[in-house]
């Protein structure tokens, strides 16, 4: 099957002063279509860079990165026509209505806008905030501002999306509603790369996990297969004993005074 993502020895390095740090240190990595990565690991492990990289947020890095068979490097313009993104959190105008925002989005993107707000609202509705299209996006609470954030992603009906965080400020109902969506786009032959800290969420909806710690990747399987290979009961305990936090179990609150 033709892969949607292909990385080869990917590095990339950030300096602070006179300090280099080696954030990624050659990820290999091949994704076909239809599939559904969980990407997680902890913090600093080198997740947000990776998917910045392949929406062409980031340069200066080493290795290669194809998505759809084109470079990134080449034509990062045509590659962001064919991916949608969806980050932790991001500046959205708060003058302005999420019916504006999305218009901008329609234009910006030249599609035909009038298609695009019938889209746009009815994915308000599913996410059960068609009563704010109007309404000033100041006035949002964070979870409504992150809804508005994967609605926008989500209107030139993109061919892979990625997600960085996305459920961040998200109440329960609105978090089924995701893994419902990011279900669905995956029967219709569409790639979720999905990059997130919360391990049951990654373990319900992912058909692929892999895990990141110090820049490599160091497991990459279905969540049975990486349970039958660690004998883990769960993608949690896996994760704390792969990359080496299985200690935080000792901790104790009060502990007892000898």
């Amino acid at each position: 099957m033709k892969s949607v993502i292909q990385i080869t020895n990917l590095k990339k390095t950030f300096q602070n002063g006179n300090e280099i740090k080696h954030v990624l240190k050659g990820i290999d990595l091949t994704v076909t279509p239809g599939q559904i990565i969980g990407y997680i690991g902890p913090n600093g492990a080198g997740k947000s860079t990776t998917v910045k990289i392949m929406c062409g947020l980031l340069d200066s890095y080493s290795g290669e990165v194809l998505v759809n068979g084109i470079n990134i490097k080449n034509d990062p313009v045509l590659i962001k026509s064919q991916i949608g993104y969806i980050p932790e959190s991001a500046d959205i105008y708060e003058s302005i209505t999420p019916i504006e925002f999305f218009t901008f989005i329609a234009e910006m993107r030249q599609l035909n806008v009038s298609e695009t707000m019938e889209k746009a609202k009815r994915l308000l509705t599913y996410f059960e905030i068609e009563d704010t299209a109007h309404q000033r996006v100041g006035s949002f609470s964070k979870g409504m501002k992150q809804k508005v954030l994967i609605i926008s992603a989500l209107l030139h009906n993109p061919q892979i999306l990625f997600m960085d965080e996305p459920l961040s400020g998200l109440d329960a109902n609105s978090v089924i509603k995701v893994k419902e969506m990011i279900t669905q786009m995956a029967r219709e032959g569409k790639t979720i790369f999905y990059s997130s800290h919360l391990m049951d969420v990654v373990e319900k909806v992912s058909n692929r996990i892999i895990l990141l710690h110090d820049g490599k990747i160091i497991a990459d399987g279905t969540f049975e297969e990486l349970k039958a290979e660690s004998h883990d009961e769960s993608l949690e305990k896996m994760f704390a004993r792969l990359t080496g936090h299985h200690q935080l179990n000792q901790f104790e609150l009060n502990p007892s005074e000898n």
